[in-house]
């Protein structure tokens, strides 16, 4: 074992040596792949899984070095069921990898000012109609489609395919509409569908006083790529989840910058999106302290 251990670092040189461009090209896009991987099930329940699988290798690499003859069968064996077991663990992962590579909107340089003009009067009109209907704590559940299309979620609803404005969205959502427990999908600056079933989070560890809107706007986020700008039919609050993260308490202002910069091309908007960014914002809770119970 010790004669092995000394002649790794020798067999590692002798492997460099051989390398070639495409040998190197081959590693640096399994990088390239592997590092989007992380970022893409860093905020779920896969990250932990991750973890776990690291571990795994790393064990059955040390029992091999360490000639632990017994264990490293067992964890063999394993490894020949291990695919099968990777596919049904991470089943929502890979579906949300598939949607995203299956719905790019290659189009979208082309319609760019269209679209960036379209986005600016959404985004003004529904500011205006969440700051109104969080006066008069009016339940809200938004859904701005991005990337990944939901058109499961469309077919929970009624169809409309209408222009954004602040009268349309307030009518959707009064009290005895037919439509207003359901959730409003926006698709390229229009009003796509109403009265949309929405998933609820799995996460465990949310806050108690959040209910179901809030639960079902997170769980939008969660598996996809959407923006949701959720206000709390009991206080009034505005929130936007983002990535299974929520940020609540949120001023009109805050909110208009936020979804600019979360929804309109990045070049438009590159000044200030550091500052309004979901992840900025974290970060000035967590140096502010905890916000206030809803």
């Amino acid at each position: 074992m010790d004669l092995k251990l000394m002649e790794f670092p020798a067999d590692i040189g002798r492997y460099l040596l051989t390398l070639q461009v495409t040998d190197i090209l081959d590693i640096g896009i399994m990088v390239f792949l592997m590092y989007h991987l992380l970022l893409l099930v860093r905020s779920t329940k896969a990250a932990s899984l991750l973890k776990g699988l690291f571990i795994f290798l790393a064990a059955l690499v040390l029992s091999g070095l360490l000639q632990l003859n017994g264990i490293n069968f067992i964890l063999n064996r394993m490894v020949e069921v291990g695919v099968l077991a990777l596919i049904i663990l991470f089943q929502p992962e890979i579906r949300r990898i598939l949607e995203e590579m299956g719905s790019r909107r290659f189009m979208a340089f082309f319609t760019h000012s269209e679209v960036a003009s379209s986005m600016e009067q959404t985004i003004s009109q529904t500011v205006l109609a969440c700051t109104e209907m969080s006066q008069s704590r009016t339940g809200v559940l938004i859904v701005f489609e991005r990337e990944i299309l939901l058109d499961d979620m469309v077919r929970s609803g009624t169809v409309l395919d209408a222009s954004v404005s602040s009268e349309l969205l307030k009518n959707i959502f009064f009290v005895k509409a037919p439509m207003h427990d359901g959730a409003v999908i926006v698709r390229q600056g229009r009003v796509l569908a109403a009265g949309c079933m929405l998933p609820l989070s799995k996460n465990v560890n949310l806050s108690r006083d959040l209910g179901m809107r809030h639960r079902a706007g997170i769980g939008m986020s969660e598996n996809s790529d959407a923006v949701v700008v959720i206000v709390s039919e009991e206080t009034g609050s505005i929130s936007v989840a983002i990535g299974g993260m929520l940020k609540r308490h949120l001023k009109p202002e805050t909110l208009e910058n936020l979804l600019r910069n979360e929804l309109l091309p990045q070049e438009e908007n590159e000044s200030d999106k550091q500052k309004f960014s979901l992840a900025g914002l974290l970060r000035t809770k967590q140096n502010g302290g905890a916000d206030d119970a809803e």
